[in-house]
């Protein structure tokens, strides 16, 4: 394992709507955290019908949620409300401090929760410091600050060593 391992998500998918959920509730998963931009919605929209779906759909196969993003809270509340979760706004991703935090409210633990996001070193590197199973989405929509797309040059890079290891698989 080189020094970019710390970096690999356990799983890289095409999209957050793409996962089959009962899969991780019949493995024993309880709770999930999602990032909001470019995981559940282009960066900066509302809510859409999709992604309020989604959550209902997870409620009643028995998860608890809680959206975990770095924006300010005039940001992530109207979308939690929307979507009926707990949440935390400002997180200071990557450090683990509010992962953890998200698992108290849904009162589940590392074992049992993961994590979706769309962003290798905020988003999966601070659920990895929360030593929680990390799923990589591949991002919604290309239009993004410009200090995300810096970040994505590099994240390129880790990806490419991710998907030559031999736990790194592409979608």
């Amino acid at each position: 394992m080189g020094i970019l391992s710390r970096f690999y998500p356990d799983e890289y998918m095409d999209s957050t709507y793409a996962l089959d959920y009962q899969k991780y509730f019949d493995k024993g998963y309880r709770g999930i955290l999602f990032d909001i931009d470019n995981t559940l919605v282009p960066h900066g929209a509302p809510s859409e019908r999709k992604a309020e779906e989604l959550f209902d759909r997870l409620r009643k196969i028995g998860f608890k949620t809680c959206l975990i993003s770095n924006n300010k809270e005039p940001r992530v509340r109207p979308f939690a409300e929307l979507v009926k979760s707990d949440y935390i706004y400002n997180a200071h991703k990557p450090s683990g401090k509010n992962y953890v935090k998200a698992m108290e409210i849904m009162e589940t633990d590392s074992n049992n929760s993961l994590f979706v996001g769309d962003q290798i070193f905020t988003d999966v590197y601070g659920a990895k410091r929360a030593h929680m199973h990390t799923i990589l989405v591949k991002p919604i929509h290309p239009k993004e600050e410009i200090q995300i797309v810096l970040k994505r040059y590099l994240e390129k890079i880790v990806l490419w060593f991710y998907l030559r290891s031999s736990n790194g698989r592409q979608p």
